[in-house]
């Protein structure tokens, strides 16, 4: 398909159109197109097109009428043959795979009564849509005359069940926005109904083809209520049984519980490593950004002069203005490092105790977790906070209180009023008088 000059090589510009070719979005169509035909013509001939037919079905395959009403209806009479071209063999491919199942079915119903065997179903869709179903309903496929009281499985049966195979898409979207409503995450067959009725306007699915989805997806559920865990059997071709390939990989690659186990482990540890840098950071971010509301918060609160007018700060714009007037704009920031240093690991212990609380009570199909158990999340968070905590308020006004200047202490605004400039080293504060009354002034 990619050799165009049937060279036996390809060159990088060829490899280019053809991976120009696959990002179409009709790309399978234009492919099998392609194929088809030989000579490059840009329409497909008749005899090219049944000689490559053939050559992919064995002896054994179903007969099919390349001869009959349906197929002369795209190429023509025996005595009118004519080309398709590409929208022409487009249309036809799309309808071909009905075609092949009506005709197999008028095939092994020999007394013409409407109805075929179980097994003889299952060898129409092994042959036609195999390769668009999952190993779930390729096993089960016999059943589908269980969703009646017959043994046999009727035409009404097996069309339903192409129609459904067909809408495969649309039912994902269905089924998708019906689970997501449901308190449990799961539906009945009028859930689906419903929703079916609401999201589509025009394509509405029949009671039939309701049942056989539910048959498929509900064989573990026979309670009637599917999840979408179950759906999902029915709507991934790529789905395989868990025990797919279980005794190659026992005796090619065998793993002991302890080397299982050992893994869990790390990635739980490395995990919680990664939540804890997280929090670790946004807590330092957090901490550095509102710090200089909290220097003047605490300055504010040391002022415990009761005499008037030695209130150093007004309020805490005043106390905010002379902190940057004094110390320049790095004061508001004095003492930020221990504080960073303190809060941190506090705000990652927290963030990651309600991480690994919730994980531990969150429903891991529905992804919803009670209330009561957010509650305990957020409550073990805010213990282990507590109990982790680095710095205390106490120590934090100590710090924000002794770090300042002595020029933003009562006394030396005292002083200036009168034009001195104390250098004494200050005493010891006594707990009982104030720190002027100790200079004498």
């Amino acid at each position: 398909m990619a050799d165009r000059r049937k060279a036996g090589r390809l060159t990088l510009q060829d490899w280019a159109t053809f991976e120009n070719l696959l990002s179409k979005p009709d790309a399978e169509y234009e492919i099998a197109f392609r194929l088809f035909d030989l000579e490059g013509t840009g329409t497909v001939k008749y005899d090219d097109f049944q000689r490559l037919y053939h050559l992919n079905k064995g002896p054994s395959s179903i007969p099919f009428d390349w001869d009959g009403e349906w197929a002369t209806l795209y190429t023509g009479g025996k005595k009118h043959r004519h080309d398709m071209s590409y929208p022409q063999f487009s249309q036809m491919l799309r309808g071909l795979q009905g075609e092949r199942v009506r005709q197999a079915f008028h095939y092994f119903d020999r007394n013409k009564s409407g109805y075929i065997e179980p097994e003889q179903f299952q060898r129409i869709i092994l042959e036609t849509s195999r390769h668009k179903l999952s190993d779930h309903i390729l096993e089960n496929l016999p059943s589908l005359c269980n969703i009646s009281t017959s043994s046999k499985i009727s035409y009404a049966n097996v069309r339903a069940f192409l129609n459904v195979l067909r809408e495969m898409d649309l039912v994902d979207l269905i089924i998708r926005n019906a689970t997501s409503k449901s308190v449990d995450g799961k539906i009945t067959r009028t859930d689906f109904l419903n929703e079916a009725a609401r999201l589509a306007r025009f394509s509405l699915f029949t009671p039939m083809e309701a049942d056989i989805l539910f048959h498929f997806a509900g064989l573990d559920q026979p309670s009637g209520r599917v999840g979408l865990d179950d759906f999902v059997k029915v709507l991934d071709p790529t789905w395989r049984h868990p025990s797919f390939g279980a005794d190659e990989e026992a005796t090619t690659m065998p793993m002991p519980q302890t080397a299982s186990w050992t893994k869990s482990v790390m990635r739980n540890v490395l995990e919680s490593a990664h939540h804890f840098g997280l929090g670790s950071i946004a807590g330092a971010i957090g901490a550095f950004v509102v710090y200089p509301i909290d220097l003047v918060k605490t300055r504010m609160q040391n002022q415990r002069s009761q005499r008037v007018g030695e209130r150093l700060y007004k309020n805490s714009i005043d106390c905010a203005r002379k902190v940057i007037r004094n110390e320049g704009f790095r004061g508001l920031y004095s003492g930020v490092l221990p504080q960073l240093v303190g809060v941190a690991p506090e705000k990652a212990i927290k963030l990651t105790v309600n991480d690994l609380v919730r994980g531990k009570f969150t429903d891991k199909q529905t992804g919803q977790i009670w209330w009561p158990h957010e509650l305990l999340a957020g409550g073990s968070a805010g213990a282990c906070q507590v109990v982790s905590r680095f710095d205390h308020p106490a120590e934090e006004t100590h710090h924000a209180d002794s770090s300042r200047l002595d020029r933003s202490s009562p006394i030396h605004w005292r002083l200036s009023r009168f034009g001195c400039k104390c250098r004494a080293k200050w005493p010891k504060r006594c707990p009982t008088h104030p720190v002027d009354q100790q200079c004498g002034l």
